[in-house]
């Protein structure tokens, strides 16, 4: 029986319950949910210099606990381009990428994966008032 994927991606770093219910729904889409945590290095570039607040094994270990996703691994460091991004879909096969709704690029991600007979889907509606930056901020 041919299972479908569902492919996350994210930072994942002090985890909660908006975290929680995002991955919650990811996993509803199909039978097999993989999570793509950021690289420490990444982080770095996207978030400053204080970020992470865990380093990317911690994070990866933490999400492991939950127990809702099937596989957990750590995107490369060289992740920003629409190549890199073409190269994992296509490593991987999600049938899905799950997003939320304040997912940046979203036009551009929704492309990559139609371009490769794959969907994205926003699951989650972003909650401003719940984010790691204003947990620690």
């Amino acid at each position: 029986m041919k299972k479908n994927k569902v492919l996350v991606t994210g930072v994942f770093d002090l985890l909660h319950k908006e975290h929680i219910e995002f991955l919650k729904k990811a996993s509803d889409l199909g039978d097999y949910l993989i999570v793509g945590i950021e690289s420490d290095v990444r982080v770095k570039q996207m978030k400053g210099e204080s970020r992470p607040i865990n380093a990317q094994k911690v994070r990866k270990e933490n999400l492991e606990k939950l127990n809702l996703a099937n596989e957990v691994f750590i995107l490369p460091e060289q992740f920003s381009r629409p190549e890199d991004h073409i190269k994992l879909i296509k490593k991987i096969k999600p049938n899905y990428l799950a997003v939320s709704s304040h997912t940046k690029h979203l036009d551009k991600k929704q492309a990559i994966l139609n371009s490769l007979g794959g969907e994205v889907i926003v699951v989650h509606e972003h909650n401003p008032k719940i984010s790691t930056t204003k947990m620690v901020g």
